[in-house]
Protein backbone atom coordinates (compact mmCIF):
# COMPACT_ATOMS: atom_id res chain seq x y z
CA UNK A 1 0.00 0.00 0.00
CA UNK A 2 1.47 3.62 -0.58
CA UNK A 3 1.24 6.66 1.25
CA UNK A 4 -1.91 7.77 -0.78
CA UNK A 5 -3.47 4.98 0.58
CA UNK A 6 -3.02 6.46 3.81
CA UNK A 7 -4.79 9.58 2.61
CA UNK A 8 -8.25 7.82 2.80
CA UNK A 9 -8.03 7.31 6.38
CA UNK A 10 -9.99 10.30 7.89
CA UNK A 11 -7.48 12.23 10.37
CA UNK A 12 -9.86 12.79 13.26
CA UNK A 13 -13.14 10.45 14.31
CA UNK A 14 -14.78 12.01 17.66
CA UNK A 15 -18.14 12.39 18.98
CA UNK A 16 -20.23 15.23 17.62
CA UNK A 17 -20.42 16.07 21.49
CA UNK A 18 -19.75 15.57 25.69
CA UNK A 19 -16.81 14.41 27.38
CA UNK A 20 -15.17 11.32 26.28
CA UNK A 21 -11.83 9.02 25.71
CA UNK A 22 -9.47 9.45 23.32
CA UNK A 23 -6.37 8.19 21.69
CA UNK A 24 -3.51 9.00 19.11
CA UNK A 25 -2.66 6.38 17.08
CA UNK A 26 -0.03 5.81 13.93
CA UNK A 27 -1.32 3.90 11.49
CA UNK A 28 1.60 2.19 8.93
CA UNK A 29 0.89 1.19 5.18
CA UNK A 30 1.90 -2.30 6.13
CA UNK A 31 2.61 -4.62 8.80
CA UNK A 32 5.59 -3.28 10.87
CA UNK A 33 8.21 -5.86 8.95
CA UNK A 34 7.60 -4.46 5.77
CA UNK A 35 6.88 -0.64 5.68
CA UNK A 36 9.49 1.65 5.11
CA UNK A 37 10.06 4.54 6.99
CA UNK A 38 7.86 7.50 6.39
CA UNK A 39 4.90 5.50 5.81
CA UNK A 40 3.13 6.01 8.55
CA UNK A 41 0.28 9.01 9.55
CA UNK A 42 -1.31 10.08 13.09
CA UNK A 43 -5.05 9.54 13.50
CA UNK A 44 -7.45 10.69 16.17
CA UNK A 45 -10.27 8.80 17.58
CA UNK A 46 -12.70 9.50 20.39
CA UNK A 47 -15.65 8.17 21.33
CA UNK A 48 -18.41 8.13 24.68
CA UNK A 49 -19.06 4.61 24.14
CA UNK A 50 -15.51 3.49 25.26
CA UNK A 51 -14.71 2.36 28.69
CA UNK A 52 -11.30 2.55 28.37
CA UNK A 53 -8.74 4.07 25.69
CA UNK A 54 -8.07 0.25 24.91
CA UNK A 55 -11.85 0.03 23.10
CA UNK A 56 -10.76 2.59 20.91
CA UNK A 57 -7.64 1.02 19.90
CA UNK A 58 -8.46 -2.13 20.06
CA UNK A 59 -11.59 -1.96 17.18
CA UNK A 60 -9.84 0.86 15.37
CA UNK A 61 -7.03 -1.67 15.06
CA UNK A 62 -8.85 -4.04 13.98
CA UNK A 63 -10.29 -2.38 11.06
CA UNK A 64 -7.36 -1.11 10.13
CA UNK A 65 -5.90 -4.66 9.99
CA UNK A 66 -8.77 -5.88 7.55
CA UNK A 67 -7.56 -2.93 5.35
CA UNK A 68 -4.20 -4.00 5.54
CA UNK A 69 -2.99 -1.72 7.39
CA UNK A 70 -0.80 -1.82 11.05
CA UNK A 71 -1.78 -0.09 13.89
CA UNK A 72 0.61 1.47 17.00
CA UNK A 73 -1.73 3.68 19.91
CA UNK A 74 0.39 6.52 20.65
CA UNK A 75 -1.17 7.22 24.18
CA UNK A 76 -4.58 8.64 25.08
CA UNK A 77 -6.47 11.37 26.92
CA UNK A 78 -9.89 13.14 27.26
CA UNK A 79 -12.11 15.21 24.84
CA UNK A 80 -14.52 17.75 25.89
CA UNK A 81 -16.45 18.72 22.74
CA UNK A 82 -18.89 21.44 23.24
CA UNK A 83 -20.39 22.00 19.78
CA UNK A 84 -22.76 24.17 20.72
CA UNK A 85 -20.45 26.32 22.05
CA UNK A 86 -17.91 24.86 19.11
CA UNK A 87 -15.30 24.64 21.49
CA UNK A 88 -12.97 21.05 21.74
CA UNK A 89 -10.67 20.96 24.64
CA UNK A 90 -7.95 17.83 25.03
CA UNK A 91 -6.68 17.02 28.31
CA UNK A 92 -5.76 14.61 30.58
CA UNK A 93 -4.01 11.05 29.82
CA UNK A 94 -4.72 6.83 29.29
CA UNK A 95 -3.77 4.60 32.31
CA UNK A 96 -2.72 2.13 29.97
CA UNK A 97 -0.85 3.89 27.12
CA UNK A 98 0.24 6.97 28.62
CA UNK A 99 -0.43 10.52 27.66
CA UNK A 100 -0.86 11.24 23.92
CA UNK A 101 1.11 14.35 22.25
CA UNK A 102 -2.08 16.93 22.52
CA UNK A 103 -0.23 19.28 20.23
CA UNK A 104 -0.55 16.66 17.76
CA UNK A 105 -4.13 15.87 18.13
CA UNK A 106 -5.26 19.39 18.37
CA UNK A 107 -3.62 20.30 14.88
CA UNK A 108 -5.54 17.37 13.76
CA UNK A 109 -8.55 18.52 15.09
CA UNK A 110 -8.32 22.19 14.41
CA UNK A 111 -7.76 21.66 10.60
CA UNK A 112 -11.20 18.63 10.97
CA UNK A 113 -12.80 22.09 12.87
CA UNK A 114 -11.67 25.03 11.54
CA UNK A 115 -14.31 27.38 13.40
CA UNK A 116 -13.91 26.02 16.38
CA UNK A 117 -11.41 27.14 18.95
CA UNK A 118 -9.46 24.43 20.01
CA UNK A 119 -7.29 23.85 23.55
CA UNK A 120 -5.21 21.12 24.63
CA UNK A 121 -3.73 20.44 28.49
CA UNK A 122 -1.62 18.76 30.13
CA UNK A 123 -3.72 18.67 33.37
CA UNK A 124 -6.15 16.19 34.73
CA UNK A 125 -7.12 12.70 34.18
Amino acid sequence: MAAADLAQIADVDIDPDGVFKYVLIRVHSAPPSEAPAGESKEIVRGYKWAEYHADIYDKVSDEMQKKGYSCECLGGGRISHQSQDKKIHVYGYSMGYGRAQHSISTDKIKAMYPDYEVTWADDGY
